[in-house]
Formats: C-alpha cells, structure tokens, sequence
C-alpha cells in the first residue's frame, strides 16, 4: 500500500529522517515504533503531506503519492484536533465533507458509526462537555468516516478506560479485515502484540530494523527455556546437578510441593540433552521456549544502537 524509499528529512540543522526505507503491505496492521524524538511523527506527517521530504519517494497504491490521494488517507493524531465549542453533529458533518462527503451521505454514514459506538445522544452536545475519552470517539469516527484505503493511528487509545479501548481495538480490527491498511504509532508494547503482523522501529532518525514481528521474534529467541519438575529427591541436589551441566539463568525450589522451576539457556542443539536428563529426575510438566516480545526486542534494539553494538 505505501513504499518509502530512502526518505530524509531535515529541519535546520536537525535530521528528523536519515535514509528511510519502508514497504507497507495491503490489508495488514503495521507498528510504526520508536522513542520519543525518533521521527515517526516526521514520517507521518510526510504520508499526510503536511510537509515533504528532503529526499527519496513515497509511492501509495503503486502511484506517486501526490495530493490527490489525501481523500483516500485517514489520520487520526495523537494532538487531538476537534473544535471545543462546536457540536459534536455539526463538527462531524463538517470534517466529513472537507474528506469529499457529500452531506447526505456523510449523515447517513455518521448515524451508523454513532449508533454502533452507542453514542447516538451526543449529536447536539458541545465537544467541551465530553471527556477525554468520549471526544476521542468522535474524532476516531471522523478518522474512519471516508472509508480510506490507509488509516494511520497514532496512540489511538490514549484517554481511554480499558472497556473503550477495548471497543476501539476490535473495530480497528475489522476495518483490517474489510481490506484497510493500518498504519499504527505506539508506545504502548502490549497493543502491537495484540493487533500488528508487520513493525518498523525508528531510532534517532534511522530506522534499525523492520519486518514480520513472527520473524523477528524468532531472530531474537536466545534458546532460553522455562522448565517445571515435580521432583520426589532433593531438590538442591538436582538443582546443583543440572548447573553444573547447563546455563541456568534463575531457579526456584517449591520444597513442600516438590516443585522445581528454573529458566535455562541452551546451545541450539543441545535441547534433547536435558530433556534426557530430566526425563530422569522427576516428573516434567513444564519446558517452554522464551519468545522475546515486543517490549524486550524493543528495548534490546535501541540499547544496541545506543551501545555501537
């Protein structure tokens, strides 16, 4: 849907974008990450055409991206942007058609978002009498309103309580399985679990990985494994036994339930090795493999960059 090829952007003498490299695929949910100050918000701006790039090209459905495609682009920003004392209805039918709406097609597309959302009796209501939380339901709705083919959230869930998040989350993904594509700014680790195939992490202007988050997850698994034995000996003794064969990172012994559970890293091939070992001391009723999330690939990528590793 959107490919970015060696995009930089700059502001002074400060580079917002070094070198920026991205392919977005159709029909997905896409984590665009980074810390503060990374330049997500740079990228993004460039996709809305708020500003340009400096250098490189941004291609959207295959064609230069070029103004006329802004009807067919959603942006809901983290700076919300609705107008305090006009009404809800009013404000709404208003952005609707700045997006090419007409009207009476706009009111008939609003009732349906309002009734889904349960928020039908806020029509005449000001957006200064909302919560934070409610005016982020109108503004989603003026977001998704046009039907476009690529919808950009940046903190989409910010104000909300987790039953409203919760809500908003499984209406995004709908929108996914109609055909849109997403393009979805967080800080929030546990979201790009949830709802993103794809990610990109930006650093300092540069972007240090990107891919299939089910492909990096597996290029950052260390062979570390959490183990589980109900054990009928002494535990301190196994414990000792198994240390002094294989990398136990942490353990803990459950002495009245004979229980012992301990984190071990392993060489890649030498996982039947303890299995064997262990299929000698007790009963095993645990040993799964550590997968890195989100959060920990994270914070790892941005402490090697910052570290020169």
């Amino acid at each position: 849907m959107l490919v970015a090829k060696n995009v930089s952007k700059t502001y002074g003498n400060y580079t917002a974008l070094s070198n920026i490299s991205l392919e977005i695929p159709k029909n997905c949910i896409y984590g665009l990450l980074g810390p503060n100050g990374a330049g997500k918000t740079s990228f993004i701006r460039i996709i809305n055409q708020i500003t340009h790039q400096d250098a490189g090209e941004i291609f959207f459905n295959g064609e230069r991206l070029s103004p006329k495609h802004i009807s067919q682009i959603g942006y809901l920003p983290e700076e919300r942007g609705l107008y305090k004392s006009m009404k809800v209805g009013e404000q709404a039918l208003y952005l609707a058609q700045l997006k090419g709406l007409s009207k009476h097609d706009a009111k008939e597309k609003l009732k349906f978002w309002f009734e889904r959302l349960n928020i039908g009796d806020w029509w005449n209501k000001k957006i200064q009498e909302l919560s934070k939380g409610m005016a982020q339901k109108i503004q989603f709705i003026v977001t998704v309103l046009h039907e476009p083919k690529l919808l950009i959230f940046d903190e989409p869930f910010s104000g909300f309580d987790p039953i409203n998040a919760n809500i908003i989350k499984d209406e995004i993904l709908k929108l996914k399985e109609q055909g849109t594509s997403i393009i979805f700014s967080t800080h929030r680790m546990e979201s790009v679990e949830e709802l993103c195939e794809y990610i990109a992490l930006i650093h300092k202007s540069e972007k240090i990985l990107d891919g299939k988050l089910a492909d990096i997850k597996n290029a950052y698994k260390d062979n570390i494994f959490d183990v589980g034995l109900q054990v009928e000996e002494n535990g301190e003794a196994l414990m000792k036994s198994l240390a002094d064969k294989f990398n136990i990172l942490s353990s803990n012994l459950d002495r009245q339930d004979r229980q012992l559970d301990f984190k071990v890293q392993l060489p890649s091939s030498h996982t039947g090795d303890i299995l064997r070992e262990l299929s000698t001391m007790g009963n095993l009723y645990r040993f799964d493999e550590t997968i890195p999330s989100a959060n920990d690939i994270f914070i790892q990528t941005v402490n090697n960059k910052e570290n020169g590793k």
